[in-house]
């Protein structure tokens, strides 16, 4: 495809948000057409399936939630990001399927070989360009969301050895294709992790 798909990853509370807005400016900046998306919720139904998932009350089985996440993604690639692909603009994204693999596969014990591989058939097997970590400590991202003073989703929720486990996973995740991740400590400032994108993405722009 002619665009250029980056999805940022990290627990909640890394500053994936922050760096996102800041990655789009400057590619605009740049002369580049940027699509910000998320998952769950860059599409009508996503929004939908997104409230069910981290907002219904009550217990929701570990596979199901899996099957979800999986539902939200293949529609979102197919309604928004490869059209924005194929149009060459460049997809700048909240989550993808390693958000599966750390949260579904290691946050709630299942196999995280089997949540990666329904994530791959409900996509077409669609990988992005770049993939950027934001690593910080369960611990750090607890308190930097308690001082945020909001009412926590499902998964925000969950006790610190959920989060943990979670961390672990995307720093494996990383390990193991060291050519698509961009691990950055996401205890820098936000103007150093703001520059270590920008070389990458200008590495990956040519």
């Amino acid at each position: 495809m002619a665009g250029l798909f980056i999805t940022f990853e990290g627990g909640d509370g890394s500053g994936k948000t922050t760096q996102i807005n800041l990655l789009a400016s400057w590619l605009e900046s740049e002369g580049h057409t940027v699509v910000i998306t998320r998952e769950p919720g860059g599409t009508d139904l996503g929004t939908e399936l997104r409230n069910i998932i981290l907002h219904r009350e009550g217990f929701i089985a570990p596979r199901a939630e899996a099957l979800l996440y999986a539902a939200d993604r293949s529609h979102h690639i197919h309604t928004l990001v490869r059209p924005a692909l194929k149009r060459g603009e460049i997809v700048v994204q909240d989550r993808y399927l390693d958000s599966s693999v750390a949260y579904q596969g290691a946050g709630r014990v299942l196999d995280p070989t089997e949540v990666r591989d329904i994530s791959l058939w409900a996509t077409e097997n669609l990988m992005p360009d770049l993939t950027v970590v934001l690593d910080v400590p369960a611990s750090v991202a607890k308190a930097r969301q308690a001082a945020g003073e909001r009412q926590y989703d499902r998964l925000e929720a969950e006790a610190e050895d959920f989060h943990t486990r979670v961390r672990e996973s995307y720093l494996a995740l990383a390990a193991e294709e060291p050519e698509r991740f961009l691990v950055i400590d996401g205890e820098s400032s936000i103007e150093e992790i703001h520059e270590a994108i920008v070389v990458k993405v200008s590495d990956l722009l040519g």
